[in-house]
């Protein structure tokens, strides 16, 4: 949220009284018992005009100034966004050879001063955070992580256990345990939060059956040769999942971690036949084969990169967003906008059901968002129209609700203020997602 540091505020109260129930369907008839199509109500008024002085229309240098900056900073954002922009493009974002990456590890792992569990913990949580990213666990929760006897292998323990902590429901397929102490103290975390180890004999034939989402972490960038048993099996099972992929009504996603297991380090999917995941998540920087990636999500991973080897080896990365521990590489996939459909299962809600007076209904439903730390519950989408009814919406947030209305804060030079002002009719719009309510209040005949 922008600042624009002007210091006078009016106090906005916007008045409410009658209450109807909102139905989006027009042609839906609502009976004393008949359920609604979706749960939302609104509050009506009929309001001529707003009493005087209630808004002010004062315009003074300050506030000039303080959109002029606005401009400059919205000028600076979009230089920003193209930058981001262009890392973001394959064509523009470094790649590291084989042994590039060996000496990266290297380096970090010596006068760098990182040990090997504490890249496996970034590396791991950068896994889970790019799935998290994508994969709702809501509709993937089912994952299985198939992890190898290396350091990639580590890199699918520590995701494991970083998706059952985000509410995933992880499985892990570890065949060619090693002794060492780090990774059995990542089998211990695992067995601790009851997370199931599956042998391969284990391991349904048909895993499109059993899991949503299956984690490929069986070879890194410093694997050679050919794979052996029983990874070979492993990488088959995985290809014959793709193969079908037209016969099935949805098929497991394959997320690879650094390099699809089969693949050449540099040269990519030198066969043909290899693995194709939908999802690659790339540690430290990817590596030269992922430009023959051609899934629709690749995300960078590892958040450690300090500047003295981004300088030696002339790293160009995207920046890491926020707090996040990935960032998305590339473009996002094109997306067909009208097979985009959300299920809402709830109770049904009657006419019935409903407080007598509107105020105590939304704030019954406020609680329940609150209770629900839905984040930002008082975020609410304000309309208004100027003179010549040229509508326009914005967030703001609710700072207070009581018999008399609603309450939020502007300050008198604001567009909502100047329309306002021009013209009383308004409305809120409350959305509250994960309890698929939503509460429409308007002025207005």
């Amino acid at each position: 949220m922008l600042t624009c540091g002007i210091k006078r505020r009016a106090m906005t109260r916007l008045p409410f009284t009658k209450f109807l129930i909102n139905v989006s369907n027009a042609n839906h008839t609502c009976s004393q018992s008949s359920p609604l199509p979706a749960k939302s109500f609104c509050f009506f008024r009929n309001v001529s005009s707003l009493p005087a002085g209630f808004w002010g229309s004062r315009s003074s240098s300050a506030t000039r100034d303080s959109f002029w900056r606005f401009g400059e900073v919205r000028g600076m954002a979009s230089m920003v966004v193209s930058s981001l922009q262009n890392l973001q493009n394959p064509d523009s974002l470094s790649y590291l050879t084989q042994k590039e990456a060996a000496e990266i590890d290297e380096i970090l792992m010596g006068p760098l001063g990182f040990s090997v569990d504490q890249l496996m913990e970034l590396a791991g949580l950068s896994v889970a955070t790019s799935i998290a990213e994508v994969y709702k666990s809501s509709d993937y929760s089912r994952v299985l992580a198939i992890c190898g006897p290396g350091n990639n292998g580590g890199d699918g323990l520590v995701a494991a256990r970083h998706l059952h902590h985000f509410g995933y429901k992880p499985s892990v397929c570890y065949p060619k345990r090693t002794s060492k102490a780090l990774y059995t103290g990542l089998v211990t975390q695992l067995e601790s939060l009851y997370i199931p180890f599956l042998s391969v004999d284990d391991l349904p034939v048909d895993l499109s059956n059993d899991f949503d989402i299956l984690v490929d972490a069986m070879f890194g960038f410093s694997f050679h040769g050919t794979p052996r048993p029983p990874f070979d099996d492993l990488i088959q099972r995985l290809l014959s999942l793709q193969s079908h992929d037209q016969t099935r009504q949805r098929s497991p996603v394959i997320v690879s971690v650094d390099i699809p297991s089969g693949w050449h380090v540099e040269e990519g999917d030198v066969s043909g036949e290899g693995i194709k995941p939908d999802m690659l998540v790339s540690l430290t920087a990817p590596k030269l084969c992922a430009k023959k990636f051609c899934g629709c999500h690749h995300f960078l991973g590892g958040r450690f990169v300090p500047p003295s080897i981004a300088d030696k080896y002339k790293l160009c990365l995207p920046p890491y967003p926020g707090t996040s521990m990935c960032v998305r590489i590339g473009k996002l996939p094109s997306i067909d906008i009208s097979s985009l459909r959300e299920n809402y299962i709830s109770p049904a809600f009657l006419e019935d059901h409903v407080e007598p007076d509107p105020i105590d209904q939304f704030q019954k439903w406020f609680g329940d968002a609150v209770a629900a730390g839905l984040r930002e519950p008082n975020a609410m989408a304000l309309s208004t129209a100027n003179k010549d009814g040229k509508l326009s919406s914005r967030m703001v947030l609710l700072k207070g609700v009581d018999k008399e209305g609603f309450v939020w804060y502007t300050n008198y030079g604001s567009r909502k203020a100047r329309e306002l002002s021009e013209n009383p009719r308004a409305s809120l719009l409350f959305y509250w997602d994960g309890l698929n309510r939503q509460s429409h209040l308007k002025t207005g005949p």
